[in-house]
């Protein structure tokens, strides 16, 4: 494993999921806190939006205005720069039990995913290796810029879709396909929607949860199997693996000044029960040799 210097940016977190980095702070959601938090390279952690449920996936629109993922409810809302924050896109006929991750582009649109089924209770009760074997699939949302909604690939089901970027020229999208130990990449159309599924890379025996993309077209994932987050290159060799100390890594994203800072999202537990007990979650960091690139 890669012996790359990490710092911890932020601790006291229950469980941290959808990091962004935007306008000099790293932003994410922390599930059991049922709050949007934004970090700094110098630690300073603030919370900026409390909810009342779970939010998950972050995203901006051209105006500036944040989309956030609600998951209970599967529904997307917006906050805009005034402090209304308001019901974006409801997803309840475009997804199955939780909402999770979610990818928005320079123009606005959004893809969101779900879990397809109690991803915990199913855990509790088969184990991982039963789950990973047998699972129901489910779709991908698209959201349109005025919230309207559709499947973004119609016929294509997804094992666990999770963290999911687009290419630098906008006409990739990648998904993290968690329970099936493999990034899928589609083609977009010019309204939004996916085709010509192919393999960008199997990652098994590592599943990908979040995921960001570099400039050289690798894509880093964080593997809740294992304290580690790993870089792949198209294609599935593995490049670089760090280790995220005793801790599974659920997500990361590449920011900073020069988008190299490499953010990674800790925690012991991704299990419901486990992790809503105490916040033992952290945000860690180290820096990079290849920088960002794309969405988010």
């Amino acid at each position: 494993m890669a012996r790359r210097q990490l710092r911890t940016l932020a601790h006291a977190i229950y469980f941290g999921e959808g990091p962004r980095w935007h306008q000099g702070r790293l932003w994410f959601s922390d599930f059991y806190a049922h709050r949007v938090c934004s970090v700094d390279l110098a630690g300073d952690l603030r919370t900026e939006l409390q909810l009342d449920d779970r939010p998950s996936g972050l995203g901006w629109m051209p105006d500036g205005s944040l989309l956030v993922v609600r998951m209970e409810p599967r529904q997307v809302w917006r906050r805009w720069s005034d402090g209304r924050f308001a019901l974006h896109a409801d997803l309840a006929d475009h997804s199955a039990f939780l909402c999770n991750d979610m990818v928005v582009d320079g123009a606005g649109r959004a893809w969101v995913g779900n879990f397809g089924f109690d991803l915990d209770a199913e855990l509790r009760a088969r184990g991982p290796e039963s789950v990973i074997a047998d699972h129901p699939q489910t779709c991908l949302a698209l959201i349109q810029p005025d919230g309207s909604v559709s499947d973004a690939a119609p016929g294509e089901r997804f094992s666990f879709p999770n963290g999911m970027v687009i290419t630098p020229d906008g006409r990739t999208l990648i998904v993290g396909e968690t329970l099936a130990g493999r990034l899928s990449a589609f083609a977009i159309a010019a309204d939004g929607t996916l085709s010509g599924r192919r393999e960008y890379a199997p990652t098994w025996p590592r599943v990908p949860d979040g995921i960001c993309l570099d400039s050289e077209g690798a894509v880093w994932i964080a593997n809740p199997l294992a304290p580690e987050c790993a870089r792949i290159a198209p294609g599935g060799e593995v490049l670089e693996v760090i280790s995220t100390g005793d801790l599974p890594c659920y997500a990361c994203m590449l920011g900073g000044p020069s988008g190299r800072h490499l953010f990674m999202l800790v925690a012991p537990s991704s299990d419901a029960e486990e992790a809503a007990k105490a916040p033992k979650g952290k945000v860690l960091v180290t820096e990079v040799d290849v920088a960002r690139a794309g969405w988010p």
